[in-house]
C-alpha cells in the first residue's frame, strides 16, 4: 500500500487542516496557474477542499481539481462540481486538455513523482502553463528551518554536498536521477510537510520538467505574496515555485521561442 492509499485517502484531520488554510498560502500559485486566456480550462492537482479552483472559477475559467482524499472532495463539492476523486497516478483527461495545470505542495507525498510531473505535464496543450510549488528540501541558506531536513549547519552542509552530487549525474547519467525518499514523520497533533516523503527541490523540479518538454520560464523560492525586502530573504531557501510553459512533446522540437529559466 502505497503513502497516498494509507495516509491520505480518508484523512479527515487532513481535510479539516486544509479547509482552515489562510488564503494568503494559495492566492500566489493560484493567480500564476491563471491561463493567458479567459474562460478555458485549468487543472488544479491534489486541490484538496478546493479553494483554489474556487478562486479560478470566479476569475472567469473553466477550472477543475483532482485529489486522492474522499473527505478533500466531499468539501470540495461546495465549491465547484468539478472537482473528483483520481487514483493519484494516472489523470481522468486526454492529451492536451487543459492551458494550465499544476500542484501546490503535492510532489512531496507522491510515491512516484517523477511520474507524476510527466503527467501533469502530459494533459496541457503546447504552449500552455505547468506550475509546480513544493518546499524546497535540499536548502543550504535561509532561517525558517521548520523541517529537520534543513535544520542545522550539518544538513545545510550535506543538502549542499547532495545537490552538487545530483548535478554531476544530472551531466553523467542523466536517466538514472531520481528525486530522493525520506521517512514521513507522523505524528500528532498534524504538522504540515511533516508527512512528506519526497525530497523536492529546484534543481530536480526544473530537470524533470524540462525532460517532459517543457521550457521553464521562472523558479522562485517565495510561494506566497509578501514585500519585496521580504521575498529577498525568502529567497535564500523556503519552497520553490516553478512556472514553465510546454514547448513540446517529451524529447521533441520546441514549437515556440525557448527561454532560459530566470529566478526571481
Amino acid at each position: 500500500m502505497g503513502h497516498q492509499d494509507s495516509y491520505y485517502r480518508q484523512n479527515e484531520a487532513y481535510a479539516e487542516h486544509l479547509a482552515n488554510w489562510n488564503p494568503a498560502l494559495y492566492a500566489k500559485y493560484a493567480d500564476v496557474l491563471k491561463p493567458h486566456k479567459s474562460g478555458v480550462r485549468a487543472l488544479d492537482v491534489g486541490c484538496g477542499v478546493g479553494q483554489v479552483v474556487a478562486r479560478l472559477t470566479e476569475a472567469g475559467f473553466e477550472a477543475y481539481g483532482v485529489d486522492v482524499s474522499g473527505p478533500n472532495i466531499d468539501r470540495a463539492g461546495k465549491f465547484s462540481d468539478r472537482c473528483q476523486l483520481y487514483d493519484g497516478k494516472k489523470l481522468p483527461f486526454p492529451d492536451q486538455h487543459f492551458a494550465s495545470a499544476g500542484a501546490l505542495n503535492v510532489l512531496e507525498h507522491v510515491d512516484e513523482p517523477e511520474a507524476f510531473i510527466t503527467e501533469l505535464v502530459r494533459v496541457v496543450e503546447i504552449g500552455g502553463r505547468v506550475v509546480l510549488s513544493s518546499p524546497n528540501f535540499f536548502r543550504v541558506f535561509g532561517f525558517r528551518d521548520y523541517h529537520p531536513r534543513m535544520r542545522g549547519l550539518g544538513n545545510k552542509w550535506r543538502n549542499w554536498k547532495r545537490l552538487q552530487e545530483k548535478r554531476r549525474q544530472m551531466r553523467a547519467a542523466p536517466d538514472s536521477v531520481r528525486f530522493d525518499k525520506m521517512p514521513p514523520i507522523v505524528k500528532e497533533p498534524f504538522t504540515p510537510d511533516d508527512d512528506a516523503i519526497v525530497a523536492t527541490n529546484a534543481l530536480e523540479m526544473e530537470f524533470f520538467l524540462a525532460r517532459a518538454g517543457c521550457t521553464v520560464e521562472s523558479v522562485s523560492c517565495c510561494d506566497r505574496y509578501v514585500a519585496r525586502p521580504v521575498d529577498v530573504l525568502l529567497n535564500l531557501g523556503r519552497g520553490v515555485t516553478a512556472c514553465s510553459t510546454r514547448s513540446s512533446w517529451p524529447g521533441g522540437r520546441s514549437n515556440g521561442n525557448a527561454a532560459l529559466p530566470q529566478r526571481r
